[in-house]
């Protein structure tokens, strides 16, 4: 097991989510490599601090008696008014740090994931792991999906509009097993990750590139995609519109 690998699996170890086999692999190769026992261990730590972090703050007594003692003492329903101004203002403060954490923590969550697609993707080009079933036939590929994961990604021929189907595999992406279908233009493998979500809306397309990669990831129908190749920026977004338009021609058929 390498080091991207191990990596890949942490989360789940640290959660319990791995079964034996896996559990096994991943502490071998823990037990032999420094660099991956402290990224373990400094995810622990990670997730104790934050199971131990307490986001509510109760404002001492004395500053209540600050506040009160600095108002006008004859007007008593000002004073409360103030009062109850001054803990809707610091609840709304409040709810306005959660939201901003929880942004930032989506933000480096995406990002830790687009760096696990193109992981992912180099790791396929290596000789022997790009595919798993190896078929130019759509109806050949998708069917081979069928019963290892819990929705089978669309597969669609796109051999006659210049990016020809491969074959499929599947592979993990943070902890989980996704499929991967593969498609080739000229020399240039473009791997296509489908995973499940629980959001039906349709999320345009977006690119981003990460260690020279480009990457183009969208949502739809309750499924997410991510389309990684080292192709320009314009060709990957030719294949995911064409992608996009067979996939919609076939539900709409």
């Amino acid at each position: 097991m390498t080091c991207d690998e191990a990596r890949l699996l942490l989360h789940a170890l640290i959660d319990g989510e791995l079964d034996a086999g896996h559990t096994s692999e991943v502490e071998a190769h823990i037990a032999t490599c420094p660099a991956c026992a402290a990224e373990l261990a400094a995810q622990r730590e990670m997730k104790r601090v934050l199971a131990d972090a307490s986001l509510r703050y109760t404002a001492p007594s004395t500053l209540r008696a600050r506040i009160e003692a600095s108002l006008p003492q004859p007007r008593q329903q000002s004073r409360r008014a103030v009062l109850r101004g001054f803990a809707m203002g610091s609840a709304v403060s409040a709810l306005a740090a959660t939201g901003l954490v929880a942004i930032v923590l989506r933000q480096d969550d995406q990002q830790r994931i687009l760096s696990e697609v193109v992981s992912a993707h180099l790791r396929s080009l290596q000789a022997g792991h790009l595919t798993d079933v190896v078929s130019t036939d759509q109806h050949t590929v998708k069917p081979w999906f069928n019963g290892k994961l819990d929705v089978a990604p669309p597969v669609i021929d796109l051999t006659t509009q210049g990016f020809t189907l491969v074959g499929g595999r599947l592979d993990y992406i943070d902890a989980r097993a996704i499929g991967a279908v593969v498609y080739r233009r000229r020399q240039h493998i473009i791997n296509l990750f489908v995973s499940q979500t629980a959001s039906a809306e349709h999320r345009p397309p977006k690119t981003q590139t990460m260690q020279g990669f480009n990457c183009r990831r969208w949502g739809d129908r309750g499924l997410n995609f991510w389309a990684v190749s080292d192709i320009g920026a314009d060709e990957l977004a030719e294949f995911v519109d064409k992608f996009e338009t067979a996939m919609k021609a076939n539900v709409e058929g």
